[in-house]
């Protein structure tokens, strides 16, 4: 089965509507303390213009359940990604699918994600930098991927961009990729032929 792409980060119509032309099969719209982070209205606007069958993925860390539903429903996401310290049944409170983001540090840290197996539907793997939630750019080590997939669907994340995607594919074999920085020519700002270039690497 072909690994599925989301693209994380999207803060604009172009860079959107660019990477559903590529081949994207999510975008990711992040709604926590960023330098990519989106207000409901913008990713609202950006939502109503996306092709049919492109996923919407809302990104919150440790948002009160009220406001995260509040901004599913203005915005139409189709997926919400906890990327905080979210409990097993905060994640199980809501009717629509969740991923929940797990930064790896070291072998003990896959121990966190055995509380998540039939609670949410993916699991994305991020690396650990203390301070920081996400979009470092930064890789860890897959073999801790490879040692994830036990535990359900595997998101990989964390510092992947058109140079180290195949290689990264061939080893951990994830249910999908998730790309951010990798693919910018600023926070924010999508570069399109990186992220062209991200696609191809990943489908070959």
């Amino acid at each position: 089965m072909a690994v599925r792409i989301k693209i994380c980060g999207i803060t604009n119509e172009e860079d959107g509507l660019a990477a559903a032309k590529f081949g994207a099969d999510a975008l990711g719209f992040v709604f926590a303390p960023s330098p990519r982070r989106i207000s409901v209205e913008r990713a609202r606007e950006i939502i109503k213009v996306l092709p049919p069958l492109v996923q919407t993925v809302g990104v919150f860390v440790n948002e009160d359940p009220e406001k995260v539903l509040s901004t599913a429903a203005a915005c139409g996401l189709d997926i919400l990604q906890f990327h905080g310290d979210e409990s097993a049944t905060y994640c199980s409170s809501f009717d629509r699918r969740v991923i929940k983001a797990v930064r790896l540090q070291s072998r003990d840290d896959l121990d966190n994600l055995s509380k998540y197996v039939n609670v949410v539907d993916a699991l994305l793997l991020d690396t650990y930098v203390p301070n920081k939630l996400g979009g470092t750019g930064i890789t860890f080590d897959w073999k801790l991927a490879v040692k994830a997939r036990r535990y359900g669907r595997i998101i990989l994340a964390g510092g992947l961009n058109p140079e180290n995607v195949a290689a990264a594919i061939s080893m951990v074999k994830p249910y999908a990729v998730d790309a951010s920085s990798g693919l910018e020519q600023s926070p924010g700002a999508k570069d399109h032929e990186k992220m062209a270039q991200f696609m191809r690497e990943a489908i070959q």
